[in-house]
């Protein structure tokens, strides 16, 4: 039986941040894909893991079934417990700060906003181009953000890939080569933020995360 359980979805970003942190440490674990079209999430089989009813949850059976759920708190807790040779995470005190306050940026100024852009443009009943474009600003917003940093150094904490890095990746993928901006007039990702797709490529490139990514691509609906 695989060290953990992994509850995540094929459409839902968030997961493959996880799955591609236990590939970089090479965990072993288990993948429940649930369907969220279907409202899986919110059944009891998973909520009694995860009360809020969101992906993903993860359950650590080596550490008595420890359960944690919110992406950045599970990828914090395994580089905290597992990464002992500091292969994704800085170690020293105020590495770590830095490392958490790029986490805590993620997640509450790219995650919420480029999803929100997703459901404007995919899911919202009524089509509002202004809420899809005020969306779509906030994406240029986060890359303006990491513009400014990555064009100084390599990556965002102390000049070292980490987990901080890795959890933009899967709203980034989004962003530049799902719907997200899709028809953002004069979008160019690569030429308007040369040093953040410098970034994100060299990301995509590491074996781990190529991997993840190439199963996800393989799972995605045609108009992701």
């Amino acid at each position: 039986m695989p060290q953990f359980t992994l509850y995540m979805s094929n459409t839902g970003t968030n997961g493959w941040k996880v799955a591609m942190v236990l590939e970089e440490l090479d965990l072993q674990y288990h993948a429940i894909f649930l369907d969220l079209s279907k409202g899986d999430q919110r059944n009891s089989e998973h909520t009694k893991f995860n009360p809020n009813g969101r992906i993903p949850t993860l359950i650590d059976h080596e550490n008595n079934d420890f359960t944690i759920w919110e992406s950045n708190a599970i990828v914090t807790y395994l580089v905290e417990k597992y990464d002992l040779d500091a292969k994704v995470s800085l170690k020293t005190f105020e590495g770590k700060i830095t490392q958490l306050q790029w986490l805590m940026f993620q997640a509450s100024g790219q995650g919420p906003y480029f999803g929100q852009a997703v459901w404007f443009i995919r899911s919202h009943p009524e089509k509002i181009p202004s809420a899809v474009v005020r969306y779509q600003k906030e994406v240029l917003r986060v890359f303006g953000v990491l513009e400014i940093v990555l064009s100084k150094q390599e990556w965002l904490v102390e000049g070292k890939y980490t987990v901080a890095d890795l959890s933009f990746i899967p709203w980034t993928i989004a962003a530049v080569d799902g719907i997200i901006m899709r028809g953002y007039e004069g979008f160019d990702f690569a030429k308007d933020f040369p040093s953040v797709s410098k970034w994100h490529q060299a990301m995509l490139n590491r074996p781990a995360v190529k991997k993840v990514d190439d199963l996800r691509k393989s799972m995605m609906p045609v108009d992701a």
